[in-house]
């Protein structure tokens, strides 16, 4: 089963890391804080992002709208 359900769930898990991932390289952060927040969403795949996105992100780091 190539399309599965897990498989379809996996790799949206995987696009919304990356994007993560892109968002804390994009930041203002400092380098160290960077490679902290990078490592725990590689290493906590869903958590990870969802705590960088509840905790992590600052309103530095907001694009202007």
């Amino acid at each position: 089963m190539l399309y599965g359900p897990y498989n379809i769930i996996g790799l949206i898990i995987l696009v919304l890391d990356l994007v993560a991932i892109f968002s804390v390289i994009a930041g203002r952060s400092s380098m160290e804080r960077k490679a902290l927040w990078t490592l725990a969403i590689l290493l906590l795949p869903l958590f990870g992002m969802i705590l960088y996105y509840i905790a992590g992100k600052s309103r530095q780091d907001a694009v202007p709208g």
